[in-house]
C-alpha cells in the first residue's frame, strides 16, 4: 500500500468520524430542546385559540410570533427575561400602531417608527436584545393591513401572546433543573479530570501533566458561567412554578455546590501553575500526590452528589478527614520550603469545599491544623 492511497484512508475515516459525531450533536441538541418545543407548541396553540376563537381575530399573526419570540431557545429562561422581551415587544407594537394611525403606512412610515422604537428601546433598557425585540413586530404592524377588529387589534394579539408565553413558564416549565445539573456534571468532570492529571503530574515528575491539567482548567470559567445562567433560570421558574416548587431545597444546595465550583477552579489553575513549575527538577511527589488525589476524589464525589443523594455527606466526611491532617510538617516532614507551600495552597481549597457541601464556614476552617 502506497503512501498516497494511506493518507487517503485516514481523510476518509476521519470524515467518517467527523460526520457521526456531527449526527450524534444533532440529535443531542434536538433531545435537549425537545422540552422547550413543547412549551412553545403548547403556548402557541393556546394563544392562537384565544386570539382566533375567543376575540374573533381572523390571522392572529402576533399572537403566534410574540409567544414564539418570547419564550424561544435561550438557555436564560428566567421569568424577569421573558417578562422583558414581552414589554419589548408590546412596547415596539404599540408604538407602530399608534404611529401608523398618524402617518399612515409605506417605507418611509416603516424607518420613522423603526427610528422611534429603536430610540426608545434603547432608552428604556441597557439590554440591545430588548430594542431588537420591540423593532420585529413593529416593523410587521407596518407591513401589513389594517386588521377588521381596529388598529390596536395586533397590540392586542401581541398581549395575548405574551400573557400566554409567561403562563406556559409556570405551568408547562421546561424541567430547567435537567439543564443546570448537567451542567454541573460538566464542571466537576472537568475539574476531577484536571486534578487527576496533577496527581500524574506529581507522582512522576511529569511536566506535560501539569502543562494538560493548566489547559483544561483554563477552559472553566465559560462552564461556571453555563451553570450560573441555568442554575439561576432553574431557581427563578422554581419559585413560580407550583410543580417545581419542591426543587428549591435542592437547587439552594447546588448554589453552593456551584460556588466551591468556581472556586475551586480559580485555586486549582494556581496550583496546576505551581506543580508545573515544580517538578522541573524531576523529583516524584508521591506524599503531595496522595493529598491532591484526597481532594480530586471528593471532586468527583462533590460531582455525583448534585443527583444522587445516596452519596451525600461522603465528600463532607472524606474532606472533613483531610483538612485536620493538612499540616505541612505532616503531609511533607523535613521536605524543601516549595512543597510545604503546595500543602499551604490546599488549605483554602478544602476549606471552599467543604462550604460548598453545606459546611458552616467557621466550622470548616476550624477543624485545619495550626502552622
Amino acid at each position: 500500500m502506497t503512501e498516497g492511497s494511506t493518507a487517503a484512508q485516514l481523510r476518509r475515516l476521519e470524515r467518517r468520524v467527523r460526520r457521526q459525531l456531527d449526527v450524534r450533536m444533532a440529535g443531542q441538541r434536538v433531545w435537549h430542546s425537545l422540552p422547550a418545543i413543547v412549551q412553545i407548541l403548547v403556548a402557541v396553540a393556546a394563544a392562537y385559540s384565544i386570539a382566533h376563537w375567543g376575540i374573533g381575530h381572523t390571522v392572529p399573526i402576533l399572537a403566534i410570533t410574540v409567544t414564539i419570540n418570547t419564550l424561544g431557545f435561550s438557555r436564560d429562561a428566567r421569568p424577569r427575561r421573558v417578562a422583558e422581551s414581552l414589554l419589548g415587544i408590546l412596547l415596539g407594537v404599540a408604538l407602530s400602531d399608534g404611529l401608523s394611525i398618524v402617518f399612515g403606512k409605506g417605507l418611509w412610515q416603516l424607518l420613522v417608527v423603526l427610528l422611534v422604537v429603536f430610540v426608545v428601546g434603547r432608552a428604556v433598557s441597557s439590554n440591545v436584545a430588548f430594542a431588537v425585540a420591540a423593532a420585529v413586530p413593529s416593523a410587521l404592524v407596518v407591513l401589513l393591513p389594517t386588521p377588521v377588529g381596529g388598529p390596536f387589534g395586533r397590540t392586542l394579539d401581541a398581549a395575548i401572546g405574551g400573557t400566554v408565553a409567561l403562563l406556559a413558564t409556570a405551568l408547562i416549565p421546561r424541567d430547567p433543573r435537567r439543564a443546570e445539573l448537567r451542567d454541573g456534571r460538566t464542571l466537576f468532570s472537568i475539574l476531577h479530570e484536571s486534578m487527576g492529571s496533577i496527581v500524574e503530574s506529581l507522582a512522576d515528575a511529569d511536566e506535560a501533566a501539569g502543562d494538560l491539567a493548566l489547559t483544561r482548567l483554563r477552559r472553566t470559567q465559560p462552564l461556571v458561567d453555563d451553570w450560573t445562567k441555568s442554575l439561576d433560570t432553574a431557581l427563578a421558574v422554581a419559585r413560580i412554578s407550583p410543580f417545581l416548587r419542591h426543587q428549591l431545597p435542592e437547587l439552594r444546595r447546588h448554589v453552593l455546590a456551584l460556588t466551591a465550583g468556581d472556586l475551586a477552579s480559580r485555586h486549582l489553575r494556581t496550583l496546576a501553575r505551581r506543580v508545573e513549575y515544580l517538578v522541573r527538577d524531576g523529583r516524584p511527589r508521591p506524599a503531595l500526590a496522595g493529598v491532591v488525589g484526597e481532594i480530586a476524589t471528593a471532586v468527583g464525589l462533590l460531582g455525583q452528589e448534585l443527583d444522587d443523594l445516596q452519596v451525600a455527606g461522603q465528600a463532607r466526611s472524606l474532606l472533613a478527614d483531610l483538612t485536620r491532617r493538612l499540616d505541612p510538617a505532616v503531609v511533607v516532614p523535613d521536605a524543601a520550603i516549595t512543597d510545604a507551600a503546595i500543602v499551604l495552597m490546599l488549605r483554602p481549597l478544602v476549606i471552599d469545599l467543604l462550604i460548598g457541601t453545606g459546611m458552616d464556614p467557621a466550622a470548616a476552617r476550624a477543624l485545619l491544623p495550626p502552622v
